[in-house]
C-alpha cells in the first residue's frame, strides 16, 4: 500500500490535532516495504507544558465525575473501537507489520480490556470501620492525579488503551507517549476515548525525543503517577527520575519466558500451540515463550515437529490475506536476530530452521529454530524479541526449575505436564508474575498482568490494576 493511503499522524492536545508546522519531524516507516509513510511531528517543551497544564486543570473536574458515569464513557469508547476495527487494524498493520488478522484481534482484545476497566470504575470500594466512640471512621479511595504513560511499539493499540482506560476509570487524567515508530494506532484509540465523551483536556498524546519527553513530563509536580511498558534498561532510568519526587510507578519490563515440557504431554498439541503463540507478531511479545526446556526423551521429536511448523509459515506483507507472519517492526530487530543467532551457532547450537533474512525489502526474518543451545549463549540470557525458538534438553525436575529461574527476568513462564501433582509444583516453583500451566494463555482482562525481579513491579489489569491509580485515605471524624 502506498504512503498516500496512510493518514498523517499528529500530536493530540486538548482535542486538537497538531501537525508538523514549524516542528521537527520523524519518519514513520512501513516495516513490510521500508518506505516512509509519513512525518511524525516532534513535541516541543511548550507542547508538553500545555498538555501538563491541561491535565492538571481537567483532573479537578474529571475526578469529580461519578464512577458510574466515567464507566459509561469508557463503554462507549470500547464500542467505538469495535465499530472502527478496520481503520484501526489497518493503521496497526501499516505501522507495525503484523498480519491484518492479528491486528483485528488486537483491536477486539483492546475493546474487551476497556470494557473491563469501565466496570472497575464503579468497584473502587472503600469501607467503614467500627469505632468505640462517637463519630465515623472511613477508608476511601481517591484518584492519585494526572498520569504520564509510556508504551512501546509491539502492541500499538492495546498497550496505550490499557493505560489510558485504567487512568480514566480511576478518575485520573493522562498524558501518553506511545512509540514514535507506531503512532497511528494509538492516535485512533485516543480518538475513540475523546469521541466517547472524555474531556479533551483530560487526554493528550505526544511524540518526540523519548528522553526529553520523559525527563520533562516526569519532573513536573503536576504529574503524580508514572506507568511504563518497555525494556528493563529504560524502566530503570525512569524509576530513577520518578524517585526524585517520590512518584508512584508501574513498570512492566522485559521477559525471557522459560517453557518447560515434560514427556507425558500430547506433544503434537503442544507443538501446534507453541508455534502459534511463539510466532505471533513475529515473536515480538514480552510474554512470548522463548527458552524451551524439553525432556530429553521427547526433545528431538519436539525440535523436528516445531521446525516443520516454522518452515510452513507464510511470511509476508501484513496486508496480504495469505500472510501468517509479518515482518519485524524495525531494522534494529533484524540486527539483533543476526547477532544472537550467529553467537548461538558459534557456541555449538544447531540451526534447524530459518536463521536469516528473507526477501529483498522490508524487515522480514525467517521463523527460526535453534536446538541444543548452551546456557552461555547470549540468546539464552537476553530477551530475543523475535521469531526464534531456542531449545535445550533436561532430565531432572529440580534442575529444570533452577534453570528456568536463573535469570533476572520474571514476567511470564509456561510449563506442560500430564501429571497434576507435577503441574502444581511447577506453577508454584517457577518465579514469574504469570505462569501458564498446560496453556500458553497467560493473560486475560480479568487477571493481573505484571512481573517480578527485573521484569518490573506493579500490576495492570484485573481487580488489582486500578489500585496503582488510587490513593487510600483514612478519615476519622468526631
Amino acid at each position: 500500500m502506498s504512503a498516500l493511503a496512510y493518514e498523517q499522524p499528529y500530536l493530540l492536545i486538548n482535542g486538537e490535532r497538531v501537525g508538523c508546522d514549524g516542528r521537527d519531524g520523524l519518519p514513520v516507516r512501513n516495516p513490510s516495504t521500508g518506505e516512509v509513510l509519513a512525518e511524525l511531528p516532534v513535541a516541543t517543551t511548550s507542547d508538553l507544558d500545555r498538555a501538563i497544564e491541561l491535565a492538571g486543570g481537567a483532573f479537578r473536574s474529571w475526578s469529580q465525575v461519578p464512577p458510574v458515569e466515567r464507566g459509561k464513557v469508557l463503554k462507549r469508547a470500547a464500542d467505538l473501537m469495535r465499530e472502527r476495527i478496520e481503520s484501526i487494524a489497518t493503521a496497526i498493520t501499516l505501522d507495525e507489520g503484523k498480519p491484518l488478522f492479528e491486528a483485528r484481534w488486537e483491536v477486539l482484545w483492546t475493546a474487551d480490556v476497556v470494557d473491563w476497566q469501565a466496570e472497575e470504575a464503579r468497584r473502587s470500594y472503600g469501607r467503614v470501620l467500627p469505632v468505640s466512640t462517637k463519630g465515623r471512621a472511613l477508608v476511601v479511595k481517591e484518584p492519585v492525579g494526572p498520569v504520564a504513560a509510556f508504551t512501546p511499539w509491539n502492541l500499538p493499540a492495546f498497550l496505550p488503551a490499557r493505560k489510558i482506560a485504567t487512568a480514566l476509570a480511576a478518575g485520573c487524567t493522562c498524558i501518553i507517549k506511545p512509540a514514535e515508530e507506531t503512532p497511528l494506532g494509538a492516535l485512533k484509540i485516543a480518538e475513540c476515548f475523546l469521541d466517547a465523551g472524555v474531556p479533551p483536556a483530560a487526554l493528550a498524546v505526544v511524540f518526540g525525543e523519548p528522553s526529553m519527553i520523559s525527563t520533562h513530563v516526569i519532573s513536573s509536580p503536576v504529574i503524580r503517577k508514572i506507568s511504563f511498558t518497555g525494556s528493563t534498561r529504560v524502566g530503570t532510568h525512569l524509576a530513577e527520575l520518578s524517585a526524585r519526587q517520590v512518584k508512584r510507578m508501574t513498570m512492566e519490563l522485559g521477559g525471557h519466558a522459560p517453557t518447560v515440557i515434560f514427556d507425558d504431554v500430547d506433544l503434537e498439541k503442544v507443538v501446534a500451540e507453541a508455534a502459534s503463540y511463539k510466532f505471533m507478531n513475529a515473536g515480538q511479545i514480552c510474554i512470548a515463550p522463548t527458552r524451551f526446556y524439553v525432556h530429553e526423551s521427547v526433545h528431538d521429536k519436539f525440535v523436528k515437529n516445531i521446525s516443520e511448523a516454522a518452515r510452513s509459515l507464510v511470511v509476508g506483507d501484513g496486508m496480504d490475506p495469505a500472510t501468517q507472519m509479518g515482518p519485524l517492526a524495525n531494522s534494529r530487530r533484524m540486527d539483533a536476530m543476526e547477532r544472537l543467532i550467529n553467537d548461538a551457532t558459534r557456541q555449538g547450537a544447531d540451526l534447524i530452521a530459518g536463521g536469516s533474512r528473507t526477501g529483498n525489502h522490508g524487515y522480514f526474518w525467517q521463523p527460526t529454530v535453534l536446538a541444543n543451545v548452551p546456557e552461555s549463549a547470549a540468546i539464552m540470557n537476553e530477551e530475543p524479541f523475535g521469531p526464534v525458538i531456542v531449545t535445550s534438553s533436561f532430565v531432572d525436575e529440580d534442575d529444570v526449575i533452577a534453570r528456568s529461574n536463573r535469570l533476572g527476568y520474571g514476567l511470564a513462564a509456561f510449563a506442560f505436564s500430564g501429571a497434576s501433582d507435577r503441574a502444581n509444583r511447577l506453577g508454584s516453583a517457577i518465579e514469574a508474575g504469570m505462569v501458564g500451566v498446560n496453556t500458553f494463555a497467560a493473560t486475560m482482562p480479568e487477571a493481573p498482568f505484571g512481573g517480578v525481579k527485573d521484569s518490573g513491579y506493579g500490576l495492570e489489569g484485573g481487580t488489582e490494576g486500578i489500585d496503582a491509580y488510587l490513593t487510600t485515605k483514612f478519615i476519622h471524624q468526631l
